[in-house]
This record gives C-alpha cells, structure tokens and sequence, in this order.
C-alpha cells in the first residue's frame, strides 16, 4: 500500500461502464449461442459408477452407453477408485424419469462383454431425483439474495456520510456484474451448471464485496480528512490508488493458486476440479476489476447526479 498510483479512475469511467456492459450483454447471450447445459443434479437421471482394469477408449465406452440407451444424454468423468486401486469411470445418464433396472442390466452385460479383457465391473448405481437438485439452486438463490439485502443494508448504515445506500447498491450492482460473468465462463466453456457453479458464485461474492468495502472505507476516511478541499473525484481517484496494490496482491495470490490447481487439474484429467478452480480465477480478476473500477467510479458518478438534480431543485425554489 505503499507504492504510489496515480490511476484517474474517473476520466475514465465511461469506458468502464462499456467494458462492463458488454462483457455483462455477452455473458448473458452466450445461453442463446451456446446454449445450457444443466448437470444431472438440476435435470435428474442414473449415476453408474464402474471399475476396470488397464486401458480403455473412454469416447469408445461413451459411444457404447449411448448406442444401448439410445437418446439418453451422457456425461462421464474419469478416476481412481481409493478402496480397489482400481481405474473407474462415472457416468452420469440424464433422464428425468431415471434409468430402469432392466437398461441398466443390459449395458452392464454389453459392457462387460465388449471390454472383458478389462474386468469391467458395476460398483455403484444411484438415481438422482431433480427436485432436490431445484431445490438446492433455490436455498442458494434465497441465500444470494438475502446477502445481498444484508450488504446494502450494512453499507448503508456503515458508509452513511458518504451517502450510504447509493454505496450499497453500487456494491451489490459490481456484485451481480461479477456472477453474471462467471455465469458466462461456464457456458462459454461449456461446463455444466451444477454444485460447483453455486460454490463459485458464493466464494466470489465474499472475496469481490472485500475488496469493495476496503475501498469504501478509505474514501469515507479520505472524506472526513479533505472535506471541501478536494473534490468528490479527486478522493475516490485518491483512495482508489491507496488501496490498488492490496486489492491487486488479495486477488493475485487466489488467482495464482487456482491457476495451478487448474493446470495440473487438467493435465491429470479431472474435470470436477477444473469446472471449480477456473471459474474463480476468471471470477476473481471480474471481482477486482469492479471493486476497483465499477463500484467507485459508478459510486461518484450517481452521487453527482443526485447532488445536482437535488442543488437544481434549490435553486428553483
């Protein structure tokens, strides 16, 4: 925090609030381009879980579950099974109605056969119901949504003098901005919607209203302190630069983090981790880049205009 800046935020804000938009507007239309793809948890269907040994095809297994299904969708993932020792594969068969006991007996047995070389084995079958799967995405609704009302409520009561619930909606504004692109990657990147999403979302709202709520605080401090002798701008350009280097170090060191735990994810091939760890990276640097350029600068920018149309009805009074 020591290391001087000299960043004037709000000259450039409009760009900001472009860059914003268009990323936002993007996120948002990338479900009509790209389309949604609901994990098994939020659509339901069967879970089979089967070991093996050596090496098999795995688009070659998947083409084979499909081709005795026939239309039913598939996802699978690929791993270690910890109590054999064993390679297993998982495959997650989307079917609002489940799999019957009688398709699943028939894929095991084409299975089997067709890899006996392999010792295929079914270890574990399970069936999802959807409506728990909604009604988790629901509680984690509700749970965002009542966060969000605390934080403006807080902000409010905590940065009053420096016009307390325009702060508050400003933050929850950069808050949603940063879900909405995190919600993007996901369907960008074609991964599923599922438990990992939430989890993403939840631990990016902790660490973007941080960020934020440090930044407020030195321009309530900056404010007692200059009063009159600056303006609005200069201080929230001042206080901006005051704190850019402990915002940029907070978020570096996750994202560095997730950025390892990404590659070697991918490098070993397993999916779950990757559909968590790159999400929060790309979440923390939308999180950084609002708190720092989008709260603030969209902070003063209406707080000028309140004060104005407010100064204007004065005068005409």
């Amino acid at each position: 925090m020591n290391k001087k800046f000299n960043f004037d935020y709000m000259a450039n804000k409009k760009t900001y609030f472009i860059i914003s938009i268009v990323m936002v507007a993007f996120s948002i239309l990338s479900t009509f381009i790209f389309g949604v793809d609901l994990d098994i948890q939020f659509k339901g269907g069967t879970i089979l879980t089967y070991v093996y040994d050596g090496e098999i095809n795995t688009d070659e297994f998947v083409g084979t579950a499909k081709d005795v299904l026939g239309g039913v969708g598939i996802n699978y993932t690929t791993g270690e099974d910890f109590n054999t020792g064993r390679n297993n594969i998982q495959l997650s068969l989307v079917s609002t109605s489940g799999i019957s006991s009688d398709k699943q007996f028939e894929l095991t047995n084409t299975l089997t056969e067709k890899y006996a070389a392999n010792n295929i084995e079914l270890i574990e079958s399970s069936d999802v119901s959807p409506s728990s799967g909604r009604e988790f995405f629901a509680k984690c609704i509700v749970a965002v949504v009542v966060s969000a009302i605390v934080l403006i409520i807080y902000i409010a009561l905590r940065f009053k003098n420096i016009g307390g619930w325009l702060a508050g909606f400003c933050a929850v504004t950069a808050l949603l901005h940063d879900c909405v692109i995190v919600y993007g990657t996901f369907i960008v990147c074609g991964m599923d919607i599922n438990a990992n999403f939430m989890a993403v979302i939840l631990t990016i709202l902790g660490y973007s209203i941080n960020n934020t709520i440090v930044i407020y605080d030195r321009i309530r401090e900056n404010s007692k302190l200059y009063k009159k002798a600056k303006t609005r701008e200069e201080i929230v350009n001042m206080s901006t630069n005051q704190t850019l280097t402990r915002s940029i170090n907070t978020s570096l060191t996750t994202t560095v983090t997730m950025l390892s735990v990404t590659i070697v994810a991918i490098i070993c091939g397993v999916n779950s981790i990757v559909s968590f760890s790159f999400p929060i990276m790309i979440g923390m640097i939308a999180g950084t880049y609002s708190s720092v350029c989008l709260a603030p600068t969209l902070w003063c920018h209406l707080e000028s205009k309140k004060n104005k149309k407010k100064n204007g009805a004065k005068a005409k009074a």
